[in-house]
């Protein structure tokens, strides 16, 4: 719809009455503000927060920063001593603030004369002088470090040598000890033969003796009785005697009446000889029988006071043989040292053995004093410490001298080679029924 001149005019001058806007001051944000030192880190004006105030400042500062610009730095001059100026060099390469500095040193006649020492500090200029620099100080280091890992080297060496003749000289010392050592044992050993090897048990037979076993060996007295022992009631014939022949397997008559005399023996001299008893051959298969195995009943009427004249478990040591068809053993109930040891000349081993004669001891004990003894603590010992026989029939023999050098409180102090020695000495000691 048009409108008409007046009116228009009309609607200006009504416009017109109106007061102008008047700005008010700017209400003050009520938060935190952060308010950053000197607005060095400031690059723009829509940083800057707060009243019409802060508003200012933050475009003077930025008015003033914008003047400087056009301000060049002045060329800084330093003025110093001879002695300074090393230290100058290293305070003004730190400096990368300075674009151009001189030195002006005082000459011998005191006129000042300028030289320029450093360039300007452009990024570029000072890169290059500090790639110069740390090529030249890494030579410098490297020269360094060969120069010390030669030393290094040299020192390696002349320490190997020195660890080489230290060796040397510690390995003759350990030599020259060893040496020692080892006389000082063959001293040693000698000594404990000397002492453990008694004469008795290894006196020569005279010739009268070699004469009277040789003259029982013979052929024309196979059977004929050589002796009798009362007291067991076993009578040795000559047939029964050629057991102890070389090569030949121990019989039971031999062997029990040989443990017989060693019984008499340590009658006749107690104090000389442990305090011992002899089980026979039999003994042990009594005890334990194939058809009903362990039976203490069987031999419980053997070991009675009435018939031994003493108690058994009062015996230091008592020895069992073991026949076990072929081959001879040795089992001892040792109660001075609270074992149950098995000797055996193949060093074989029989736990079956060890329990039973355990089993044995306690009901013996229990059967004739009425006390509960407790062999728990008791060792069962297969002896290895021991000589070995050589061959396959001196197994009997063996066992025999078990017996006899455990009976004497020695330690088995034979061999092998004694077997043959053994066997006449035997044979000559039961012809006269003593044993030595």
């Amino acid at each position: 719809m048009d409108r008409s001149p007046e009116k228009s005019n009309g609607t200006v001058s009504r416009i017109s009455r109106y007061p102008d806007a008047k700005h008010n001051f700017r209400r003050e944000i009520q938060a935190p503000v952060k308010h950053l030192k000197f607005g060095l880190s400031i690059s723009n004006s829509n940083h800057c927060r707060g009243d019409l105030l802060s508003e200012k400042l933050c475009n003077a500062r930025k008015q003033a920063f914008d003047a400087l610009r056009y301000f060049k730095k002045e060329k800084e001059v330093i003025i110093l001593e001879e002695d300074n100026e090393e230290k100058l060099k290293e305070l003004v390469s730190s400096d990368y603030g300075v674009e151009e500095v001189e030195v002006i040193e005082k000459g011998e006649n005191n006129v000042e004369g300028k030289g320029r020492r450093f360039q300007p500090s452009s990024s570029g200029v000072t890169g290059l002088n500090n790639s110069s620099s740390k090529k030249a100080n890494a030579l410098d280091n490297l020269s360094n470090e060969r120069e010390a890992y030669r030393k290094l080297l040299n020192s390696s060496e002349r320490t190997n040598k020195l660890k080489g003749l230290g060796f040397e000289i510690e390995l003759n010392e350990s030599e020259s000890l060893i040496a020692e050592l080892k006389a000082l044992r063959l001293e040693k050993n000698q000594e404990e033969q000397e002492e453990v090897m008694p004469s008795e048990p290894f006196v020569p037979l005279r010739k009268e003796e070699m004469a009277e076993v040789s003259h029982a060996f013979s052929a024309r007295n196979m059977k004929r009785i050589l002796v009798s022992h009362e007291n067991s009631s076993i009578d040795i014939r000559g047939e029964v005697l050629q057991c102890l022949k070389p090569g030949s397997w121990l019989n039971d008559e031999v062997i029990n009446l040989y443990l017989e005399l060693l019984k008499e023996r340590e009658n006749r001299e107690p104090k000389k000889f442990l305090k011992c008893h002899f089980f026979n051959t039999f003994f042990y298969k009594k005890l334990v029988s194939r058809e009903s195995g362990y039976n203490y009943k069987a031999v419980k009427r053997w070991t009675s006071q009435r018939k031994l004249g003493y108690c058994l478990f009062d015996c230091d040591k008592i020895f069992v043989p073991i026949h076990k068809d072929i081959h001879w053993c040795l089992a001892v109930i040792n109660k001075k040292d609270q074992k149950f040891q098995y000797l055996d000349s193949l060093r074989g081993g029989d736990a079956k053995v060890l329990n039973a004669l355990a089993n044995y001891y306690v009901e013996e004990v229990m059967d004739k004093s009425g006390k509960d003894i407790d062999i728990i603590s008791w060792e069962k010992e297969y002896v290895e410490d021991l000589p070995t026989q050589k061959n396959g029939f001196d197994c009997g023999m063996f066992m025999l001298k078990y017996i006899d050098f455990y009976s004497r409180g020695l330690s088995l102090c034979f061999d092998q080679e004694h077997m043959r020695y053994f066997r006449a000495r035997t044979a000559k000691e039961i012809l006269r029924l003593r044993a030595d």
